[in-house]
C-alpha cells in the first residue's frame, strides 16, 4: 500500500495517527507531495490524503482511509462510532471549518474564532462527561476518536481555544495528543509551524458563511458541478460523437452459461433463503436484490455472468413447519419452493438458475466432499451435549433454541449465535433456554457427532486470506467478522445433526444422522449449478478463470468466508472460492423487527398487494440499503423518495425531454450544434457515469444510484436555465437551441434508462420503449457518454413513468402492516365461528380450529412476553387469548370459569 500525504493538509492528521495504528499490520511506504499533485488518476482535482490500495483501487475519504486502517488493525466497528463519524462529517466540519478559515486566514481572534465551534466542543465534552469513560466509543480508543482528534487538533494545540470549563474534553484531547503515533502526525503535517502551516490549504477554500444562516433540510443539496480540463471536455466531445458505432459488439447468448477462456467470467450467487420462511423485506434486499443489481450491472458490462440462487430446505425447520401443516417434509419444500419463486418472480430477480438443495446432486457433491475431508485428518469424532425438547420429543437444532447470552446478556440469542455481539454460541451456554416451538424448558443429553477440525485448518484459511483479501471487494463488515474468529482462534465445528431430514451421512455409525444444514447449504451453489448443467466444475473447479461474488446479509458471513473455505480447502479439489464476499447490514421495520406472527412488516407475498409497482419496491429498498450500518424501512419516507427522487427528478427531466421532442419536433430528435455549455455538460454527465462505474464495480450498490438521480438533476437544471419551450417561439438562433438543448436532453434520458436497468428494469424497458432505443444501447453500458439517438432518429410515444403515493395511502398501508394484518386475520375468523350458545356442543372440526387459534395465540403471548414487548400489546393480546379460550369452553360445553381474584375478609 501506498499513502500520499501532504504537509498542511488538515486531512493527513488522523489518516497518518491512524496509519500508525496499524504499524507492522501491511506494509505501508508513506508519500509526501505538494497540494497541488494529483496522485488519484481518475480525478480531476487534487486529492489528499490518498490511500493506494494493493490491487491498484484508491481510497480518499479521510474518514474512510482511518476506517481501512483501524480494521487492518483489528478493530470492531460498533454504531457508536458510526453516528460521531456522521456527526464530525455533518456537524463539526461546517463550524470547524469556519472557525480555522476565520483564524488563519482573515486573523481573527478569540470568540469570533472559538463562536462558531464552541457548541460543538460543548457537546463533545458532555458526551465524554455523561458516559463517565475516557474514550468517545467507550474504555477503548477507536476511530471516532482518532478521526474527531485529527479534525481538532490544529485549532485546540492553541490552549486558548480549550475552554477551562470542558474538563473532559480537555483530558481527552491531551491523552491522545501524548500518544506516538498523533505526536508524529502533528510534525509531519504541521512541520513545526503550527496552525500557520495549513495557510495555503485554508486560503484556497471559499469564504464560509455564518452556520446560522445554513439552511438545514433533510433533501439531498444541489450537487456542485466539478471544475474540469479542456482536456477532459474534449475527451469527453470525441466519445460522445463517435456514438452507436464505438459500442462494443453484443457478446452472444449462452445457454447453458459456461466460462470463455480469455473473458471475465462472474459467478454471482445470493444467499440461498430457508424455504418455509416466507422472505421480508430484509431478507430481500440484503441478498436476492443486492445480487440481481449487480448480475444484471454484470451482463450490461458484457461480461460472462452466471446469476444462481435456491432454497435452502433441509434441517429442523423444515421438520418443524411440515409438522405444523401437517405435511411431509418434501411436500413443505415443495409448496414453499414455489411461494419464493413466486416472489422473486415479482420482484423482477433476474436468476439464470433458482434451484433448491433436496436434489441427490445435492447428496453426491456434499458426501464427496465430507469423504476427501475425512480421508486428509480434517474430521474429529466426539460426544456432544445437545439440548433435546421432551415435549417435542426432538433435539432442537441451534436456531430453534433462544435464551440470554452468555457473553452480553442479549435475551434473544440463538443457539448457534447472537446477533447483538456477533459471538458464536454454542446451545447448551445459553442462559434460560427455550424451546422456540412450544416455548418450554429443553434439557441436555449427549451424542456422537463429527466435527470439522477448522484449528488444524487455520493456516490453509489464513494464507488463503492473506492472498485474496487485497485488492478484493469484501465489504468491511464481512472482513471484520472473520478477523474476529481468527483472533479468537478457530475451535472445531459440528457438522451433524440427530435429524432425518438432511443430506445423510455416509458413515458407518452415523447412519441415523445427517449433515448439519450449514456445512452442506453452502454447498448448495454447487449443486444448484451442477442440476443446471453437467459442466458445473467449469465454473466451480476454475479459480483461475472465475471471479466467484457471494451476496449476503452479514450474519451469512462466517459460513461463506470461513466454513465453506475451509471445507473446499481440506477437501484439495481446487475448489473455485469467494473472491468478492459482499455483506449487507440489517434492515428494520419502521422502530422494530419485522415479525410475521405478530403482522408488523411487509414480506414478499404482500407487497404485491398493495398497489405499489415492483420497481418502486425495488428503488427504495436500494435507496436505503444497509450498506454501512443498520437502516429501517419507512412508509414516510418511501413515500417522499418516491414523490420528490423519481416522480419530480427523474421522472419529471425523462418525461420533459421526450415531451419536448414530440411536441416541438415532431417526434425526431432534432441537429445539435453544441456550444461550450453542452460540451462541458457532456464532460460532467460523462464524470458522473464514471462514477456509477467505480462504484457498482465495487458493488456499492445504494451509493451507485446516487450518480442517476445527480444526473437527473444535471438534466433537469440544463433544461431550466436553457428554456427550450421559450426558444422555440424565437428566432432561427433560438429555435437552434432550442433543438440542441432538447437532443441533449433526450439522449441524456437514453443514458439513464440504460444506467437505471440494474435498478428499475420494468421503467428502463418503458423509457427505451418510449424513446426508441436501438437495440444495441439498450443492452450495453458504456464508460462514455455516446449519442445513442442522432438527428433524425424518430422516438415513439411519451408517457409518464411515476406515479405520486398519497398520503392516506401511505397511512392505510402503514396501519396494515403495522399488526393491522393479524387482527384482521383474527377478526375474520371469529365471524366464520360463531360462538355457540350456553350449553350447545360445537362439532369436532369446530373445536379443533378453536384449539388451534388457542394454541397459536397462546405462543403469539409467550413469544410477546419474552421479547419484553410494549405492556399494551401484551395485554392486547392476553384478551384476545381469553375470549378464544371462552368461545373453545363454550364449544365443548364447559361452564366458565370465574376470574379469580383475592378473597374478602
Amino acid at each position: 500500500m501506498r499513502l500520499f500525504v501532504s504537509p498542511g493538509s488538515p486531512g493527513s492528521l488522523p489518516v497518518l495517527a491512524a496509519a500508525g495504528k496499524a504499524r507492522g499490520r501491511a506494509e505501508l511506504l508513506i508519500s509526501t507531495v505538494g497540494p497541488e499533485e494529483c496522485v488519484v488518476p481518475f480525478l480531476a482535482q487534487p486529492k489528499v490524503p490518498a490511500l493506494q490500495l494493493d490491487g491498484g483501487n484508491y481510497l480518499f475519504s479521510t474518514s474512510a482511509i482511518c476506517r481501512y486502517f483501524f480494521l487492518l488493525s483489528g478493530w470492531e466497528q460498533d454504531d457508536l462510532t458510526n453516528q460521531w463519524l456522521e456527526w464530525e462529517a455533518t456537524e463539526l466540519q461546517p463550524v470547524l471549518s469556519a472557525a480555522l478559515y476565520y483564524l488563519v486566514v482573515q486573523g481573527k481572534k478569540g470568540e469570533d474564532v472559538l463562536g462558531p465551534v464552541r457548541r460543538a466542543l460543548t457537546h463533545i465534552d458532555q458526551s465524554l462527561s455523561r458516559q463517565n469513560s475516557p474514550f468517545l466509543a467507550g474504555e477503548t480508543e477507536s476511530l471516532a476518536d482518532i478521526v474527531l482528534w485529527g479534525a481538532l487538533y490544529p485549532l485546540l494545540q492553541d490552549p486558548a481555544y480549550l475552554p477551562d470549563e470542558l474538563g473532559a474534553l480537555r483530558s481527552w484531547f491531551q491523552t491522545l495528543s501524548t500518544q506516538e503515533p498523533c505526536q508524529q502526525a502533528a510534525e509531519t503535517v504541521l512541520k513545526q509551524q503550527g496552525i500557520l502551516a495549513l495557510r495555503p490549504y485554508l486560503q484556497k477554500q471559499p469564504q464560509p458563511s455564518p452556520p446560522e444562516d445554513r439552511a438545514v433540510s433533510n433533501e439531498p443539496e444541489e450537487e456542485e458541478l466539478a471544475t474540469l480540463s479542456e482536456e477532459e471536455i474534449a475527451v469527453a466531445v470525441t466519445a460522445w460523437e463517435k456514438g452507436l458505432e464505438s459500442l462494443p459488439p453484443r457478446r452472444p447468448q449462452q445457454n447453458p452459461v459456461l466460462p470463455v477462456a480469455g473473458e471475465r467470467n462472474v459467478l454471482i450467487t445470493s444467499a440461498l433463503p430457508y424455504v418455509n420462511n416466507v422472505p421480508h423485506l430484509g431478507n430481500i434486499i440484503g441478498c436476492v436484490l443486492s445480487a440481481d443489481v449487480f448480475a444484471r450491472y454484470s451482463r450490461l458490462r458484457q461480461w460472462n455472468t452466471l446469476y444462481l440462487c435456491g432454497t435452502d430446505e433441509y434441517g429442523t425447520a423444515t421438520e418443524t413447519k411440515a409438522m405444523e401443516e401437517g405435511l411431509t417434509p418434501q411436500e413443505i419444500c415443495d409448496k414453499y419452493h414455489i411461494i419464493h419463486a413466486d416472489i422473486y418472480r415479482w420482484f423482477n430477480i433476474s436468476f439464470d438458475i433458482f434451484g433448491r438443495t433436496t436434489t441427490p446432486q445435492q447428496t453426491k457433491i456434499t458426501q464427496d466432499i465430507f469423504q476427501r475431508l475425512l480421508s486428509r485428518g480434517f474430521v474429529l469424532q466426539d460426544t456432544v451435549e445437545q439440548l433435546r425438547c421432551e415435549h417435542c420429543a426432538r433435539f432442537l437444532a441451534d436456531r430453534f433454541v433462544e435464551g440470554v447470552c452468555p457473553f452480553c446478556g442479549y435475551e434473544e440469542a440463538r443457539g448457534d449465535q447472537c446477533d447483538k455481539c456477533g459471538k458464536l454460541i454454542n446451545a447448551i451456554e445459553l442462559k434460560k433456554p427455550q424451546c422456540k416451538v412450544c416455548r418450554s424448558s429443553p434439557v441436555v443429553k449427549s451424542s456422537q457427532h463429527l466435527f470439522l477440525d477448522l484449528p488444524k485448518l487455520e493456516e490453509r484459511l489464513e494464507e488463503w486470506l492473506g492472498k485474496t483479501l487485497p485488492g478484493s471487494d469484501w465489504t468491511p463488515n464481512a472482513r471484520f467478522i472473520i478477523r474476529s474468529w481468527l483472533r479468537d482462534g478457530l475451535k472445531p465445528r459440528c457438522i451433524t445433526r440427530d435429524l432425518k431430514w438432511g443430506t445423510p451421512v455416509p458413515l458407518e455409525g452415523f447412519e441415523d444422522k445427517v449433515f448439519y444444514v450449514w456445512f452442506d447449504a453452502t454447498i448448495g451453489y454447487l449443486s444448484i449449478t451442477a442440476n443446471y448443467t453437467d459442466q458445473w466444475e467449469r465454473w466451480w473447479k476454475n479459480p483461475e478463470q472465475v471471479d466467484l461474488y457471494q451476496f449476503m446479509a452479514k450474519d451469512n458471513v462466517p459460513f461463506h468466508g470461513l466454513v465453506f473455505p475451509c471445507s473446499a480447502l481440506g477437501a484439495e479439489d481446487n475448489y473455485t472460492l469467494v473472491k468478492h464476499l459482499i455483506a449487507t447490514e440489517y434492515l428494520n421495520y419502521e422502530d422494530g423487527k419485522f415479525s410475521k406472527s405478530r403482522g408488523v412488516g411487509v414480506f414478499g407475498d404482500m407487497a404485491q398487494d398493495t398497489g405499489i409497482p415492483a420497481d418502486i419496491w425495488r428503488f427504495y429498498l436500494l435507496y436505503i440499503r444497509p450498506e454501512g450500518q443498520d437502516s429501517a424501512f419507512s412508509w414516510t419516507d418511501m413515500l417522499l423518495k418516491n414523490n420528490s427522487e423519481l416522480l419530480n427528478n427523474l421522472g419529471n427531466f425523462i418525461n420533459r425531454a421526450g415531451m419536448f421532442v414530440s411536441k416541438f419536433f415532431g417526434g425526431c430528435v432534432p441537429e445539435m450544434v453544441l456550444t461550450s455549455d453542452d460540451r462541458r455538460l457532456l464532460a460532467h454527465v460523462t464524470l458522473e457515469l464514471q462514477h456509477y462505474h467505480q462504484l457498482l464495480e465495487k458493488a456499492r450498490i445504494r451509493d451507485a444510484l446516487r450518480s442517476i438521480l445527480t444526473i437527473s438533476r444535471h438534466g433537469n437544471q440544463y433544461i431550466q436555465v436553457n428554456e427550450p419551450w421559450k426558444r422555440i417561439k424565437g428566432d432561427e438562433a433560438d429555435r437552434q437551441r432550442a433543438g440542441t438543448v432538447t437532443g441533449m436532453a433526450v439522449n441524456v434520458a437514453a443514458l439513464l434508462s440504460v444506467m437505471i436497468q440494474p435498478y428499475m428494469p420494468t421503467v428502463s424497458a418503458s423509457i427505451q420503449a418510449q424513446l426508441q432505443l436501438p437495440p444495441p444501447a439498450c443492452s450495453v453500458l458504456p464508460t462514455n457518454f455516446l449519442c445513442t439517438l442522432p438527428a433524425g432518429h424518430q422516438i415513439g410515444t411519451v408517457s409518464p413513468l411515476f406515479q405520486k403515493l398519497e398520503n392516506d395511502q401511505i397511512e392505510s398501508l402503514r396501519q396494515r402492516f403495522g399488526g393491522g394484518q393479524l387482527e384482521e386475520s383474527l377478526e375474520l375468523k371469529a365471524k366464520a365461528s360463531p360462538k355457540p350458545a350456553a350449553g350447545e356442543t360445537a362439532g369436532p372440526q369446530e373445536i379443533q380450529t378453536l384449539l388451534d387459534e388457542v394454541t397459536k395465540q397462546g405462543n403469539l403471548v409467550r413469544e410477546l412476553k419474552a421479547q419484553k414487548a410494549d405492556k399494551n400489546q401484551v395485554a392486547a393480546e392476553v384478551t384476545k387469548l381469553l375470549d378464544l379460550k371462552k368461545q373453545l369452553a363454550l364449544a365443548e360445553g364447559k361452564p366458565l370459569e370465574t376470574p379469580k381474584g383475592k378473597k374478602k375478609k
